[in-house]
């Protein structure tokens, strides 16, 4: 019987599940670019020198809105809003479309 080699390596351990679990890794993956959108217009507010309702004034819009679009599980970004939170911050929204990264092919050991 043998045993299977452990790995302490965190990265490995995430890597190997997500391989192996392909709706989680969509998950992940989803809940990434929504945390990267948060992320950017928290950013951008906060080098403008922007509170949540400042920003919300400057798009025509609630603090509530700015709320759930800097918070990293909000899914319903739409591209009309973020191109009014590009304008309010003088910055240009861009949606690029890019190929998936391949999948590495495991090499079966003969």
């Amino acid at each position: 019987m043998s045993k299977k080699a452990r790995t302490r390596n965190f990265g490995d351990v995430i890597r190997a599940k997500l391989a192996a679990n392909p709706k989680l890794a969509e998950a992940v993956k989803e809940q990434s670019f929504n945390a990267e959108i948060a992320q950017q217009v928290y950013d951008l507010r906060k080098q403008a020198g922007l509170t949540q309702r400042q920003l919300a004034r400057l798009v025509d819009s609630q603090q509530s809105v700015i709320s759930r679009i800097e918070d990293a599980d909000y899914s319903g970004h739409s591209l009309t809003m973020l191109k009014r939170i590009a304008k309010a911050l003088k910055r240009r929204l861009k949606v690029e479309f890019f190929p998936e990264p391949s999948k590495p092919q495991r090499s079966k050991k003969h």
